[in-house]
């Protein structure tokens, strides 16, 4: 594989540094593309080839550590490293993970209370053969009141939830952050995260040197927080081996655009389910200069593969450049049955299917077109109407037909399980 042919200076203040840098990161992205493209969709040889290149690597270690912290910091102060650590700090310690529990519940009572106006006593018992039996001590429950609190147990209490795999509340300690795509790790100024980065070309030392994609996952450890906390700083480079169920957070920072091959990020979103425990958030940024609603269709599409995975969305922004989303897990294991309509092709990027499309990486200036205004009349001539009775709710019960709360929004902020955060 050819190695990457841009030259970055190590001096900032040249004209141009930080366009170089971004053809560089760039110029790495298209050609891994167009690789894949060549190799008829055979992107384990295209990663094996790209991970060897230790010189490509390094380049572009560098370019995306000098575009961090000379260039964008000073650019965007309010960058992705801040939201992340804004978005942990509300859900863990300001309630946010408690508004999230307290919405499965309103969640589920809707769904059982349209289960029980339309009878549908078989589908009832479907779901209390996925949790837990309707039976106490031998006799099956009787009565519609014993049914519906067997129900509502069984699902608000996931079966084989302990304190060793479970995020409850309140919540204490530091948080066990793994930043995969690391680069630099960020997050060790932060005192309320335990960071691991690890990353295929580390630029500091702080950072293992980890393939993600054919990391290792081993049963999850049975120990006290304290020793898996020391567990986790002792790790030495290369890291080919991590412990399931082990982190709170795990943050994918402009890495799933990096990939040639959705199927790929696939695997990443479906390893980062294994690797937190119930409750613990998936952090996503991935870049996006063009306005709101140009790749609002991919940004539903994202939602819905990631969320069959076992996640639900709590949390979307559209910033300037970025696409922001949280995801909290809650299933322990990944559904054994997912529908027809998922497919891994659904986490998709424009460049997918425009080999010529440029990549956005914080451009400050993005062309829109009059089809994108067109679609921007739409989506908003689209929006349901609110009836505001005073007390600040919309009319009717808190959760749509699917018994979601909330709708997706056009733009700015989209908070679906806890809403006390503003900053972005």
């Amino acid at each position: 594989m050819a190695c990457c042919s841009s030259s970055i200076s190590s001096v900032c203040s040249n004209e141009g540094c930080a366009e170089r840098s971004s053809e560089v990161v760039k110029g790495v992205h298209a050609r891994l593309r167009k690789k894949f493209k060549e190799a008829d969709g055979d992107f384990e040889r295209i990663w094996v080839e790209h991970c060897e290149d230790e010189a490509c690597l390094g380049e572009y270690a560098y370019a995306m550590q000098h575009l961090a912290t000379e260039h964008w910091a000073a650019k965007h102060p309010d960058d992705r490293i801040k939201w992340c650590y804004h978005a942990c700090k509300e859900y863990f310690f300001h309630g946010g993970l408690g508004k999230a529990l307290d919405k499965d519940r309103r969640r589920k009572q809707h769904q059982l209370k349209k289960l029980e106006a339309t009878q549908q006593i078989e589908l009832l018992g479907e779901m209390c053969n996925n949790g837990r039996e309707v039976v106490a001590n031998g006799n099956h429950c009787n009565g519609s009141h014993d049914i519906r609190d067997s129900i509502l147990e069984c699902i608000t209490e996931p079966r084989n939830s302990n304190q060793y795999n479970t995020i409850f509340i309140p919540f204490s300690g530091p948080l066990r952050l793994l930043d995969v795509g690391s680069c630099f790790n960020p997050f060790l100024e932060y005192p309320e995260f335990l960071s691991v980065g690890i990353d295929i070309s580390p630029a500091v030392q702080s950072v293992h040197k980890c393939d993600f994609l054919n990391l290792q996952l081993q049963q999850p450890l049975q120990v006290a927080p304290d020793t898996v906390d020391t567990y986790l700083r002792t790790l030495k480079s290369p890291v080919e081996t991590l412990p399931q169920q082990c982190f709170h957070v795990v943050v994918f920072s402009l890495l799933l655009s990096y990939f040639p091959s959705p199927y790929q990020r696939w695997l990443c979103c479906q390893k980062a389910h294994q690797l937190l425990q119930l409750n613990g958030l998936l952090l996503i940024i991935t870049p996006d200069s063009s306005h709101a609603n140009r790749h609002v269709d991919m940004v539903k599409s994202w939602k819905k593969v990631i969320e069959s995975l076992g996640f639900t969305r709590c949390r979307y922004v559209k910033d300037t450049h970025l696409h922001f989303m949280a995801f909290r897990k809650t299933t322990l294991e990944p559904p054994s049955v997912v529908s027809a309509e998922i497919s891994p092709d659904m986490l998709y990027i424009p460049q997918d299917y425009n080999e010529d499309l440029e990549e956005s990486v914080f451009l400050d200036d993005y062309p829109r077109s009059d089809d994108d205004d067109r679609r921007c009349s739409d989506l908003f001539s689209e929006l349901p109407e609110y009836n505001d009775d005073g007390d600040g709710e919309e009319d009717g019960d808190d959760a749509d037909e699917n018994g979601e709360e909330g709708s997706e929004r056009i733009n700015g902020e989209d908070w679906e399980d806890f809403d006390a955060l503003s900053y972005h």
